[in-house]
């Protein structure tokens, strides 16, 4: 008997609730709509899953990161026409943004997707506000994409559980590779697990065809607006789900009628070879051995004690450097799983010899292969996720041509080839008889971009090879038509596309001050659009700035590494002649000082947009200090480095001052202080100290001042306090905090929930680092109501003034700082 009641449309207009225990269904009963609780577990959910499983298999959620205590819950579109989740005590849980001018309706698609839209029921007049297919949780669902918005800059990922009984956002994600090529990638904690390799057009290079192509048709769709992938089933009959495990695989399962129960279809990552390099560098994985790893033919173990205790991450290294020029040799594998990261350039044809001539006439070039007898695939300087044994149908033997560069000492004998590590087979070496003077080859990536743009050799070609050389970096030219031809130079690289400043220029209508969005201690920020339509944002380093230049470097080693989405993305970078700039994608509402300090704009900013905002500064902080791959202090966290994109979600910029930690540092100090007045910590303001918990106190200062309107240095009119961190202790403590928040919110602003983010704000900015909490810790208060806070000490009553006077004996330290958001520099106190 089911515990759910029906509601017989399959929409919900303004007025209408779903109460828990109240389901509705698509239009033709596939999936159902309503309130549900994982397994053991109490909380509420709101989630879709499949009508005809009898076994509860969800498919979307709705609060994944927000759970209801109880079953008083609602789901219903709000007088403003939002879709909320709505508890007992009238606290709302925001799902979608909806239209103010009433006619809002949310419609349950047969295919799952749930849609918000405006306008009458004529399908014509209705325009989509929202739909779940964009914001998809674990599982893959036919006609859903996933890939890139380019104009909303959104990217469609799936999120892994965080286990069988929680719904919240795993470690894993799964989607399509966000620098444009046609391959899916999972990631750990945002590092590379796994890679489907490229997709043909008909199947993807790494992954098995067997019985895919007569169920799925997958599709990869590249055009102005989106580049995406997306799939369809030939018999429609058949229930199947894509989904991204908690433990990290895909799996595609099929629902079994006969058995009642899903059946796995296929899985990746199969086994421990499946995995993004589990043998490093110029290792080879074979399941089929006794030992997992072994070094291809001219490599030994980089760690040989490390490789004796079965710890093979380092991979192995060369046993003789190749010396580009002097009679390097190419090796022939036809057993070997096509590494990680590679580079496909058609219209080749059938001209094997053509992959090898660009191969060899660049030193970059570690390998190459010639793919059905269309193109050409290319790797850097790191081949990684090699593995024997294997080919696309399961078979020993396989028809994966690989060719491998290594010196021509490294071959017994000096010209007879050794054969492969416990195989039989005969192993081909193509001896490299002639290449360029060394003094004309260019790294691989600089030389390639050359090659296409013809351009002259001189200052341009110079300065590029110094910065590949300098960062590792995986570059991609940026020319006429974003023809990107992208080469791995490292492993630990950067992936990053190179504009030319002619490109730049034209932007930018030759850095016109009509573009001109700003500037900083960096130089000046321009707005510009690219051929394809595409807008940008150019950060061009002042040449006078000696602080620019250090932000230049520190921030392409920083968030060229970091993927968030509260996180500004970098797009690329501009090194020729003189000039140095970032390119970074475009945010369409500017800065959050821009709407949060102006009295106009700030009323655009309603109470949920601001618990948004917050929440979403939160989350990125969060990924700094605890889940990237890097441990990131960034140090000057403020309003004016809040981006806001055209759904107003927030994006934290400019790591130009962020510091990297190791994972067992705690704290460092410096003599050279950067950051700005009424931001910094005063432990960081007057002994240089900083650690994570210098950006939550600038987490807390910055959300007080978005829940009150005003800047902290706006306070000092104030006879009770000179900032707003006293200004608001003082109200808390006279229960007075709902003063605090801003009286341009209209009433239906979740005032409640404001206060107690007063609260959170407080315990951020306590004198002491040791008392305030971790972003982990303000994260979870700011997604549980039902939390008990602990009581706030008092807040750090920082005046501000230099911290180093001019009169007082100087301790030596450099002074970055500012009185009105901008970021200057003082590099000697005086």
């Amino acid at each position: 008997m089911s515990l759910y009641s029906l509601v017989a449309s399959h929409t919900i207009v303004q007025g209408e609730q779903i109460k828990d225990g109240e389901t509705i269904e698509s239009a033709e009963g596939n999936f159902v709509l309503g309130f549900f609780s994982p397994p053991n577990s109490k909380n509420r959910y709101v989630g879709i899953w499949y009508k005809r499983v009898t076994n509860q298999t969800v498919v979307w959620v709705a609060n994944r990161e927000r759970p209801l205590i109880d079953s008083t819950g609602t789901l219903m579109i709000n007088n403003d026409g939002n879709l909320v989740i709505m508890d007992w005590r009238g606290g709302l849980i925001m799902i979608a943004y909806g239209s103010v001018n009433g006619n809002t309706t949310a419609e349950f698609l047969e295919n799952g997707n749930l849609v918000l839209t405006e306008g009458n029921n004529t399908a014509n007049n209705k325009r989509i506000l929202w739909q779940s297919f964009d914001y998809p949780t674990d599982s893959f669902l036919p006609g859903m994409k996933l890939g890139r918005n380019l104009n909303s800059k959104q990217n469609r990922l799936l999120t892994s559980w965080r286990s069988a009984d929680d719904p919240a956002p795993g470690v894993y994600s799964f989607g399509a590779d966000p620098n444009g090529t046609t391959q899916f990638f999972i990631w750990q904690e945002g590092i590379i697990y796994w890679t489907s390799g490229l997709f043909s057009g008909r199947s993807f290079v790494r992954v098995r065809e067997t019985g895919i192509r007569s169920l799925f048709n997958y599709s990869f769709v590249r055009n102005d607006e989106e580049q995406y992938f997306t799939y369809s089933f030939y018999n429609k009959s058949i229930i199947s789900r894509f989904v991204l495990q908690y433990s990290g695989q895909i799996q595609q399962l099929t629902w079994s009628v006969e058995a009642q129960t899903w059946t796995i279809f296929w899985t990746y990552p199969e086994d421990r070879c499946d995995v993004y390099a589990p043998c490093g560098a110029y290792g080879s994985c074979s399941t089929n051995t006794s030992s997992l790893c072994r070094c291809l033919q001219g490599f030994a173990p980089a760690s040989p004690k490390d490789w004796e205790s079965d710890n093979w991450s380092d991979g192995c290294r060369r046993q003789t450097e190749i010396k580009c020029g002097n009679n390097d040799a190419f090796l022939q594998f036809n057993t070997i799983k096509y590494p990680n990261h590679m580079q496909y350039i058609e219209g080749i044809g059938s001209n094997t010899g053509k992959c090898k001539s660009m191969c060899v006439s660049n030193c970059s070039c570690t390998a190459y292969s010639h793919v059905n007898e269309t193109g050409c695939l290319f790797w850097g300087v790191n081949l990684m996720g090699l593995r024997e044994n294997y080919n696309k149908t399961g078979q020993a033997a396989g028809d994966q041509e690989i060719f491998i560069r290594i010196a021509a000492s490294d071959l017994v004998g000096g010209n007879t080839p050794l054969p492969i590590q416990e195989k039989k087979k005969r192993t081909w070496v193509i001896v490299v008889a002639t290449v360029p003077p060394a003094s004309l080859i260019l790294g691989f990536i600089v030389y390639y971009i050359w090659k296409i743009t013809r351009r002259p050799e001189g200052n341009t070609k110079r300065s590029q090879d110094r910065f590949a050389l300098e960062y590792g970096t995986n570059i991609s030219a940026a020319g006429k038509g974003n023809n990107a031809k992208m080469f791995n130079r490292d492993e630990k690289g950067l992936n990053l596309l190179l504009f030319s400043l002619s490109n730049v220029v034209s932007a930018t209508d030759n850095f016109s001050p009509a573009n001109k969005l700003g500037e900083g201690g960096f130089g000046p920020v321009y707005k510009g659009t690219l051929p394809e339509g595409q807008q940008i944002a150019i950060k061009r380093l002042s040449r006078s700035s000696g602080q620019g230049l250090e932000e230049f470097k520190n921030e392409i080693k920083l968030i060229a590494k970091l993927q968030h989405t509260n996180l500004v993305r970098l797009l690329g970078c501009c090194i020729e002649v003189e000039e140095k700039m970032l390119i970074y994608e475009y945010m369409v509402n500017g800065s959050l000082d821009s709407f949060i300090f102006d009295s106009n704009k700030r009323m655009k900013l309603d109470g949920r947009k601001r618990v948004h905002i917050i929440e979403g500064i939160a989350q990125g902080l969060l990924y700094l200090h605890k889940y990237s791959r890097l441990k990131i202090i960034h140090r000057d966290l403020k309003a004016s480095n809040i981006l806001l994109d055209g759904e107003m979600n927030p994006k934290i910029s400019d790591f130009g001052m962020a510091r990297i930690f190791s994972n067992n540092e705690s704290e460092e100090k410096t003599r050279r202080i950067v950051g700005t007045y009424g931001y910094m910590s005063p432990e960081y303001a007057m002994n240089g100290k900083f650690s994570v918990k210098s950006d939550v106190f600038s987490f807390g200062v910055l959300l007080l001042e978005i829940i009150s309107g005003t800047k902290n240095s706006s306070y000092d009119h104030l006879d009770s306090s000179s900032n707003i961190l006293g200004y608001a202790y003082i109200l808390w403590k006279d229960n007075k905090a709902v003063e605090l928040v801003d009286p341009l919110l209209d009433e239906s602003s979740p005032t409640n929930e404001l206060v107690r983010y007063v609260h959170i704000a407080l315990l951020c900015v306590q004198e002491s680092a040791s008392d305030r909490p971790t972003m982990l810790e303000v994260v979870s208060m700011l997604g549980n109501e039902t939390t008990n806070l602990p009581t706030p000490k008092q807040p750090a009553f920082f005046i501000e003034r230099n911290v180093v006077d001019g009169d007082s004996p100087s301790e030596g330290y450099g002074v970055i700082c500012s009185a009105n958001g901008l970021t200057v520099s003082l590099v000697e106190a005086r």
